[in-house]
């Protein structure tokens, strides 16, 4: 495989999700259903959805759940979840796409983007300043992001770990109001079984 260095994100996300049979738990996020709770379901649209945990649960809680990856064999793994959970196929949608340039197609309530961070250089803020011009008035996004590196983390990743008051300066949402930005603690378990306990930062916007 190549470096790490010349690598594009669609190729090592592709690489990642096809060399093993599962990377992530399966697990909704913590943090996105604390949050999520206290919403209203409508359209929502996770970015970077991996094998689609947040987004079968969004289904399985009223939304009307959309959920994009760069990589093929993630998207496909999502939507075996989401027929394993019995989600209805009228519920949930998985896209494979090139999140440096894919754009929505129709509105959503809410935009959720959980980790969306990358060992190789993926530019995060343009594809959220895309992203967040299909969100309707009165609709929220919801951040979740690594405040530091997981101690068993093996890739030296190309950004850095903002604050929350400066993730939601980076995002320039002239007009949202920010509703939470914070940091939130909680415990987790690495790939050979560490414990842990981790800072996420938490960002929810709504838009006027």
């Amino acid at each position: 495989m190549p470096t790490d260095d010349v690598i594009s994100p669609a190729d090592f996300w592709e690489d990642r999700y096809a060399s093993t049979d599962q990377v992530w738990s399966g697990r909704v996020n913590h943090a996105l259903v604390q949050v999520v709770s206290t919403l209203t379901p409508g359209r929502s649209l996770d970015l970077g959805c991996g094998e689609g945990g947040d987004v079968v649960w969004l289904a399985q809680h009223g939304w009307n759940a959309t959920g994009v990856d760069i990589s093929v064999t993630a998207t496909s793994r999502a939507a075996e979840a989401a027929k394993a959970a019995g989600v209805p196929d009228e519920r949930i949608h998985f896209h494979a796409a090139n999140l440096e340039t894919w754009s929505p197609h129709e509105p959503y309530d809410l935009v959720t983007a959980s980790f969306l961070q990358s060992p190789v250089d993926l530019p995060r803020a343009d594809i959220l300043a895309r992203v967040v011009e299909h969100v309707v008035p009165g609709g929220h996004l919801l951040i979740v992001a690594h405040a530091g590196m997981p101690p068993w983390a093996t890739h030296a990743h190309h950004h850095t770990f903002p604050t929350p008051d400066e993730e939601v300066a980076a995002l320039g949402l002239d007009g949202w109001t920010t509703e939470i930005a914070e940091v939130r603690s909680r415990e987790a378990t690495g790939p050979e079984g560490q414990r842990a306990v981790l800072d996420d930062i938490v960002v929810l916007m709504r838009r006027p």
